[in-house]
């Protein structure tokens, strides 16, 4: 599923037709993606529109159009966004195609977990408003994140990783490699984090999503081998920091990796 740095690059991706009138609107495929809206409502809004602008936010998406409104997209698990030359036919996962003078603008979900929502407002929809914190914005602080750990502190650390209201745009492999880097086990129960391992947390939180932006964010690159998210799923995989064999289990119904010798139980 699209973390982060993922939903950043694929933002980016409907850059090109910024600024530029949308002249026809095509639905394909199921309204399985289009939960809010009709179809016909997506056609009859969005046609003769202007994209303005858009954000990201954790793993949502927000796109503003002239007119007030706003399209949100959340990617699911397979979602993608791109840009085609005008003209472009639409393949077979492409249930929304944005035609401009001289681009396309895609929506494409092989398995239909994502979301479209259109909404017509002055301001910015409540559900975006309504989001928690980016992890790299000053209201994410030590001090927040220590209650959150403390309110589940019966849960694996993994899974709290996992928690978009407090970690937004953390994703599997992003938890993964903050804890391997922590070297914090993934089944630690977060009551049992001592103060110092918190702020560890902490601070990797934001480090990791800082170079994921700069490196998957910017062009889809992997990061650096001596990261372990190259190492993950590799048929012999091995930890980058001491060439142990990497373990993998269960943990909170997610697939999770971990060095038991960097991150022992």
């Amino acid at each position: 599923m699209p973390e982060l740095a993922e939903v950043e690059y694929y933002r980016k991706r409907w850059d090109i037709g910024m600024r530029q009138r949308v002249l026809a609107v095509e639905i394909h495929g199921t309204k399985r993606v289009f939960r809010d809206p009709t179809t016909a409502r997506f056609v009859e809004k969005i046609s003769g529109q202007t994209l303005l602008g858009s954000h990201a936010s954790g793993k949502q998406m927000l796109f503003k159009f002239s007119g007030g409104l706003w399209l949100g997209v959340h990617l699911g698990m397979t979602g993608t966004l791109r840009a085609e030359p005008a003209g472009t036919e639409a393949g077979t996962h492409d249930h929304l195609v944005l035609r401009q003078r001289r681009v396309c603008l895609v929506f494409s979900d092989p398995r239909q977990f994502g979301r479209l929502r259109l909404e017509q407002n002055a301001e910015p929809p409540d559900w975006w408003t309504g989001l928690a914190p980016s992890v790299l914005s000053r209201q994410f602080s030590k001090e927040r994140m220590r209650r959150f750990l403390r309110r589940k502190a019966r849960a694996p650390v993994k899974s709290v990783l996992l928690m978009q209201e407090q970690f937004p745009g953390i994703g599997n492999w992003m938890a993964d490699e903050i804890l391997w880097r922590g070297g914090i086990f993934p089944n630690r129960r977060c009551g049992k984090l001592s103060t110092k391992e918190i702020r560890t947390l902490w601070r990797l939180v934001r480090f990791v999503s800082r170079a994921a932006l700069a490196t998957i964010g910017q062009d889809f690159s992997d990061p650096p081998d001596t990261w372990l998210f190259p190492h993950r799923w590799t048929a012999n995989r091995k930890c980058p920091r001491d060439g142990k064999p990497l373990l993998r289990d269960a943990i909170g119904g997610r697939t999770t990796c971990w060095c038991p010798v960097c991150q022992p139980p």
